[in-house]
């Protein structure tokens, strides 16, 4: 009887082995602020398991930053996701593993999935002296300091719309006053853009500024077309004089006729006869 409650309990052991998985997390504990945050995720769920690689910035509540899928392959070889903190703030954030798939995920002791991740925000430290926005016409400045970097040099990456035009170290020059690293390049960049120069000493990663460089504005010239004027000459209105009434002779009738015919005839008698 002992034995055989003995082999029922390694029977459950081995199935309870097989029909749990492993998923293992990893990602840095802290990173400067702009730059990727690199997890790696490894698991021998079967292939086609689909999980969600979650970021969340953590604070009183925990809000959700982003989410990317991830899926177990046929090899099961460790994948890697890139998660973006451009532009966040310093502070606490945490990365965690949801399972996404049908079914419930039943997990071996051991696994892995929630880092939590400290963002270190140094992109105060930077102070810039020379204009934001320049002009193609002349290489691009970048000038200004570093804070408490002394004489130890810094490092710029520069980039444009054109790839990377600049990435080397450059020497800085002591503030007595202050302790700051003062640094002055010049670049030059061969369109009008935007261009983002990385900073980098010896701690690492500073943060990263952006330029613009503008093309000056053109004012479009305007033909103003001539106008002739059109003098429109007015004639005076003439009145033509009212015509007198035009006589009209009214015809007269045969009888008439005769008769004055005939008594002109009788006063040439009688004219005829005094004579």
């Amino acid at each position: 009887m002992k034995r055989i409650t003995l082999i029922a309990l390694c029977l459950m052991c081995i199935t309870g082995t097989v029909s749990a998985y492993g998923l293992d997390l990893s990602c840095p504990e802290s990173i400067q602020a702009g730059l990727p945050l690199k997890c790696s995720i490894d698991s021998d769920f079967p292939p086609g398991t689909t999980f969600d690689i979650v970021f969340y910035q953590s604070q009183y509540t925990a809000t959700e930053l982003s989410r990317q899928p991830i899926t177990i392959q046929e090899d099961k070889l460790t994948q890697y996701k890139l998660i973006d903190t451009k532009g966040l703030p310093g502070g606490n954030y945490k990365v965690e593993i949801q399972y996404t798939s049908k079914g419930e995920a039943s997990l071996r002791s051991g696994s892995k999935t929630l880092q939590l991740v400290t963002i270190i925000d140094r992109s105060n430290e930077i102070t810039i002296t020379s204009p934001m926005t320049q002009s193609p016409d002349e290489p691009l400045r970048i000038e200004g300091s570093i804070y408490k970097i002394g004489n130890d040099g810094v490092k710029i990456e520069v980039r444009g719309p054109d790839g990377v035009l600049f990435d080397n170290w450059i020497g800085t020059k002591e503030n007595v006053q202050s302790g700051a690293g003062v640094f002055t390049k010049q670049v030059t960049t061969f369109q009008p853009g935007d261009y983002e120069v990385m900073f980098t000493d010896a701690k690492g990663y500073i943060g990263t500024m952006t330029f613009h460089v503008v093309a000056p504005a053109t004012q479009a010239i305007t033909t103003v077309p001539t106008t002739t004027a059109v003098v429109k000459t007015t004639k005076a209105p003439v009145t033509a004089p009212t015509p007198w009434p035009t006589a009209t002779q009214s015809p007269l009738s045969p009888i008439t006729a005769l008769v004055g015919i005939a008594g002109a005839g009788l006063v040439a008698v009688f004219i005829a006869k005094r004579n």
